[in-house]
This record gives structure tokens, sequence and C-alpha cells, in this order.
């Protein structure tokens, strides 16, 4: 294996067990934990906890993570460098109520989540995982599972029956996995005829606000997420579960430089800024002559709009920020009534979300002279309508920053005639004032359930990643604009 290809299959490592957010922060912990990182919690005082040299993460929701740790040189009011993934990907999810049956099929009702191309869906051995709520003696917990097997599969309409020439289906009735055969559930039950339904005279039911789970859901399903948490069927009070692609993500191409995997967009952004955040802390002198805090924020619901209490649209980064901000140092200074203020205006964001290869098929959907390739560094992204916040003093500073670490970069910019995405950026650069650029790893299929990017991309980023965090602190001061009268020419 290539040295530089080391970084790819750890990744690979990564995405495999992370089915869903849920188990990407699990996952994420599971690394900060190892690297030395303490968990705190927001509904705690960190003012005697949080301290110069210390590495730290918390979580909201299980579904979304921050870490960060403080240089030793920090003092109130400084500088943080900060990326900003996130966790969650295109996806179906199991309803509310999902028990459905019709013609011998038992099947399972789903709901799209996100912007997916939902034809890559079908015929696909698909599983689930996700959390699930367990009563407890004492209340109610939180457990992850996953079913691990294939379950659940979309069939698609034989040729035969429907000649048309663009793939064009319901995705409320057509879009709709099955689960196995009426007749192989009874039978797995011992039951010979399927049951009547409950004859009026009898005993009342306990009272129950919503119908009981095994209405709302096949009774095996339950079972199968009881078996997962390894607790009893009647412990399973409600969960979130989503549908996810068991073939596993892998090398592939003529000379093992490509990857094939689900989620890619966004849990390589996601594993690349971990990875850096803890390599850039490794060593006892690693954080010494560190005046910056180093932050990595991992949403969740980035794919929906961000709003929601765990989305980039949520209190939580400034939040964090502004706890941060006014953290004493290891020396004792006055700490300023606009610390705040102060760190936003000396700090900058990162905002790593995938970006789009050039694709040989499709080559006049896009700019002649922006034609991203895999394998051949991480993309900027700029957008003159603001889809994307990279503007020049934040291409200056990251050039500085991949010239240390001597990993190459690419630039996308969207083709006048086609739509563009967006990311956190510009919600996050809005709402913090915080200078904001915009880039991820090139990749083909974005949204697909299999998705394609290069092996060598994944350790550019996490190389780039790692000196931005290494070298903002010394950068930060020298890469002048609103103080540019400051500067000698």
């Amino acid at each position: 294996m290539a040295p530089a290809a080391k970084s790819g299959h750890e990744f690979l490592k990564f995405v495999n067990v992370s089915p869903t957010p849920y188990h990407a922060v699990q996952s994420i912990r599971e690394k900060l934990t190892q690297a030395g990182f303490e968990q705190i919690h927001e509904r705690n005082d960190w003012a005697n906890t949080c301290k110069p040299g210390g590495k730290y993460y918390l979580t909201r929701n299980a579904s979304t993570l921050l870490a960060f740790a403080i240089g030793e040189q920090w003092k109130p009011g400084g500088p943080i460098s900060m990326i900003g993934a996130h966790t969650d990907s295109p996806c179906l999810r199991i309803k509310p109520f999902s028990k459905h049956q019709v013609e011998g099929f038992l099947q399972v009702a789903v709901e799209t989540y996100g912007g997916g191309i939902w034809h890559t869906w079908f015929d696909r051995d698909l599983s689930a995982a996700g959390r699930v709520m367990v009563k407890t003696k004492t209340g109610f917990v939180h457990k992850l599972v996953n079913l691990h097997k294939p379950l659940l599969r979309i069939p698609s309409l034989a040729i035969h029956l429907d000649r048309q020439e663009k793939f064009e289906f319901s995705k409320e009735t057509q879009l709709f996995p099955i689960a196995g055969l009426v007749a192989a559930e009874l039978e797995r039950q011992g039951v010979t005829t399927p049951p009547e339904s409950t004859s009026e005279g009898g005993p009342e039911p306990d009272f129950a606000p919503i119908k009981p789970m095994k209405e709302r859901h096949h009774p095996r399903l339950i079972e199968l997420i009881a078996d997962a948490a390894k607790v009893s069927s009647d412990q399973v009070e409600d969960f979130e579960l989503i549908l996810y692609d068991t073939q596993k993500s892998c090398v592939g191409g003529f000379n093992d430089e490509l990857i094939f995997s689900s989620r890619l967009d966004n849990l390589e952004m996601t594993f690349c800024s971990a990875e850096a955040l803890i390599e850039s802390t490794n060593g006892s002198t690693s954080l010494k002559n560190d005046p910056s805090i180093r932050l990595i924020s991992l949403f969740d619901h980035e794919e929906i709009g961000s709003m929601s209490a765990q989305g980039a649209q949520s209190n939580l980064l400034p939040a964090v920020i502004r706890r941060l901000a006014v953290l004493p140092s290891s020396k004792k200074s006055n700490i300023s009534t606009t610390a705040y203020e102060q760190t936003l205006a000396t700090s900058f964001l990162v905002s790593a979300d995938m970006a789009h290869s050039v694709h040989p098929n499709y080559i006049g959907k896009y700019e002649a002279r922006h034609h991203p390739i895999l394998n051949q560094g991480t993309v900027i992204k700029v957008n003159a309508n603001q889809r994307y916040t990279t503007n020049a003093p934040g291409m200056v500073l990251l050039q500085e920053v991949a010239k240390r670490a001597q990993v190459p970069l690419q630039v996308f910019v969207v083709n006048n005639e086609s739509p563009c995405g967006s990311t956190i950026g510009p919600m996050l650069s809005a709402k913090l004032g915080v200078r904001t650029l915009d880039l991820g790893n090139p990749q083909l299929s974005m949204h697909s359930i299999r998705e394609c990017g290069g092996i060598y991309d994944v350790n550019h980023a996490i190389e780039l990643f790692r000196s931005l965090f290494e070298h903002y602190g010394e950068l930060e001061s020298k890469i002048l604009v609103d103080n540019a009268d400051e500067a000698e020419i």
C-alpha cells in the first residue's frame, strides 16, 4: 500500500462502521477519546474545566459533535481556527407508522431525507441502523443499533411491463421497500391463518397516546431492533432508523486509486477534519506555542437546510465560541467585555463539504477552465452569488497553509447556466461575521447511494487541515484587510 493511500484505507474503515450520523459521531468520539480528548457537556460550567493546553469534545443529540484543543498561549479574545463539516447524507428513513402489506408482501414505509438520487436506491440490498429509545427501570435511554444483514429491497419493474424511456416513479408508492412475505412471517409465528381483528367486548387495553409499536411497525422489525439493542421487544419505546446499502465501501480502479462508497458526502470531510485535529495535537509540544484554539464542528441536518437544534443554523457554534472567548489564559489577565467579538474578528472558518469532480461523460456541464480531477487535491469552491463564501483573502490564507503542507489545491466555479449547491459556510459566516472559505474533496455521483472519490485526496485534506490548525495562529495577523493600513509595504 502506498503511504499516501493509508489515510484512504482508514477512511474506508470509518465509513463502513458509520451508516448513520449517530454512528459517525460515536466513531469520532472513540477516536477523540483514544487521542486524549476529554468529554464535556453543555449543561456544565467550563470555567474550571477547560484550560490552555487541554483537549475537549461535546455532542448534541448524539448526531452533532464539536471538539477543540486550546493553545497554551491562548488569551481571552484570541483567534479560533475552525473546520465545519456535516454528518448526514441523503437517505431513506423509516416512517413512524411503517407497517404495510399488499399482495402477500410485507413492506416498510420510508420517507426521503435530503436530495438523493433516488433511482440509485432501487435493487440494492438494504439494511437499517440508527438509534432506539429503550425503557429502563429508571427512565428511557438512547442506544445505537445496526441490523447489519440485508433486510429490505426496492425492486424495479421489469422492462417487459413498462418500456419507459425515462425512469420515472412515485416516491410515495413505488420507492417502497419489500421486507419479506406474509406467508413466511405467519409460519414463523406458528399461525396458519391471518389473525382477525379484535372483537368488541374484550378487555380494555392500557391507554396509549399513540398506537403501540407493534401496531405501527411489523413485530418482526421490533424484534430485530430489540435483539440489536440487547433488550426485550417490550422495552423498545421508539426509534429513528435509516436505511443503508449493505455493500461495503471499498477501493476501486485499475490501480487502486479510487474509492467506491456510500456517504462520501460528507463523511469524508468529517473524517478528515477529525483526523487533522487529532494529528495536530499529538506530541507534548504541539500546543505549546499556539495562541489559538483549534476547533471542528460536525453538524447534523445539513442536507435538509440545517434548521434544527443540532444543525449549523442552531446556536451551538456561537454559544461554544462565546464560552471559549472568555476562557482565562494560563497567566492572569483581564477579560474584556468584548472578548467574544474580538475572537470572531480574528477567527477563520473552513466550510468543508465535498466538491464536484469533472465528469468525463458530461463535460459540457462544467465551466471550461474549472475541471477538478480526482486525486489532484482539495477543491476551493467559489461562487459570486455567495452560495460559497470564498474570497481573495481566504484564498491567500489557504494557499499559505497548503504551501506549508506541500499539498495541491484546485478551484471550482459552476457553469453560469447550471444551478449551484450550497453549504453551511454562508449561513455560519452571516451568523458569526467570521471570515469563511468553502472547500471539499472532489467526487463523482454526489448524492447517489454509491459515490466515487480519489483515495489520495483523503490524505491531501488531512494534511491541509492539519497545516491550518498548526499555522493559523502565526498566519492570522499577516493577512490584513480592514486593518491594511497597519501593514508595511
